[in-house]
């Protein structure tokens, strides 16, 4: 407890020293997210990495089909995200040709390819308020009078895969057995459909958090706590991160069911009045700028890109593939196209399909994607 309620005090003073003690107008949020660095528990070693805000998604009218925009500004998505941004800068330190470089990333390289995190080094994940998705639903505090002559059908998708309504709030049990979106669907109008954060996380703790592209470097890499602010119910938080998946049966070296310590705040803030912001905003160690990204657009305020968005991803993954060491053999040149360049890390990719059967087979519903040609971008220098 002790530690979580000193992870929560770094994570408040932070923000306030980034929204100049919240007089900033982009202060203003319902979500806040932030992972936490330290070596082993000693809290005397944190670093908050990333700290990010935000409660929506973006409307399909602006989806992308370059990479430019970001598609979910939940805060817990957008923190992961600047986290992978963390990554990238970490391995691009071994670029470098001085060797106090090397030593002060947190990756080390290993002799069969690749590279690895440092012993002893752990990540947590901050949220203000419990995860949207079955985490939420099923929280004590949001169990009303209302909500008792429906407690049936709460019970009835208990564990169900949820999505995020888009340009609202709140997530539905996931309908369709068809789990594609179309591309012109979700352009003449049809709403396009994000997965909850609750499932997201859930598919962290089996994936980890470095996605496809990165898989490519470095080892699955996976949360070590998460420390949940307001709405929190440590029983459900459990069920939903890792009971529903029991059965996933087994997984390849290196993967793992991640087990998360779970933990509330002794005092959390309230949460703040009002409607949400429409922009959600993220902050990387390293990075003296706050960037506010509207989240109905996925851009940024002024318009451009944001640093998070797939296409600076896969820029910055490209420049460092043919320079670093991979841990997967490469055959050939480096994939032009972002959705083949994310097929490179085949044991990520047959450990994603794993996940999305498993989470079919406990009855709990299908993984909804986004339409495909979304991913079918070519990086342009």
């Amino acid at each position: 407890q002790d530690f979580a309620d000193s992870i929560y005090q770094m994570v408040a003073q932070k923000f306030q020293e980034l929204t100049d003690n919240f007089t900033s107008m982009h202060a203003r949020h319902k979500a806040l997210a932030s992972i936490v660095m330290t070596k082993g528990l000693d809290i005397r070693q944190a670093q908050v990495i990333v700290l990010s805000s935000g409660t929506k998604c973006i409307n399909g009218e602006y989806i992308n089909d370059q990479g430019l925009a970001v598609n979910d500004c939940h805060a817990e998505i957008v923190a992961r995200r600047a986290f992978l941004h963390f990554l990238y800068s970490q391995l691009e330190l071994h670029l470098s040709k001085r060797r106090e470089d090397w030593e002060r990333s947190i990756f080390v390289r290993l002799k069969e390819g690749g590279y690895r995190l440092r012993e002893n080094i752990l990540f947590h994940l901050y949220v203000s308020t419990s995860p949207c998705g079955d985490a939420r639903l099923n929280s004590p505090y949001e169990i009303t009078t209302d909500l008792n002559s429906s407690k049936h059908i709460v019970r009835k998708y208990r564990g169900h895969l949820r999505t995020k309504i888009e340009s609202g709030e709140g997530t539905i049990p996931v309908r369709c057995h068809n789990a594609a979106q179309t591309w012109d669907g979700v352009l003449l109008g049809e709403q396009l459909i994000t997965m909850s954060c609750t499932d997201k996380i859930a598919r962290w703790n089996i994936l980890g958090l470095q996605g496809a592209l990165l898989s490519s470097f470095i080892e699955p890499m996976y949360l070590h706590s998460i420390i949940v602010g307001s709405l929190y119910h440590t029983g459900h938080l459990s069920r939903v991160m890792s009971h529903r998946i029991e059965d996933i049966g087994q997984l390849p070296a290196s993967y793992r069911r991640n087990q998360l310590l779970l933990s509330g705040v002794s005092h959390a803030d309230a949460r703040q009045p009002g409607k949400s912001p429409g922009f959600s905003v993220n902050w990387i160690v390293g990075n003296t700028d706050l960037e506010v990204i509207n989240a109905t657009t996925g851009k940024r305020t002024c318009g451009s890109p944001s640093r998070l968005c797939k296409h600076m991803f896969f820029a910055r993954w490209a420049k460092l593939h043919g320079k670093l060491s991979t841990r997967i053999a490469s055959h050939g040149d480096v994939p032009s196209v972002y959705s083949e360049a994310k097929l490179v890390a085949q044991t990520y990719q047959s450990v994603k399909q794993q996940l999305f059967k498993a989470f079919q087979k406990a009855g709990l519903g299908t993984w909804v994607k986004k339409p495909p040609e979304q991913d079918q971008f070519l990086l342009t220098v």
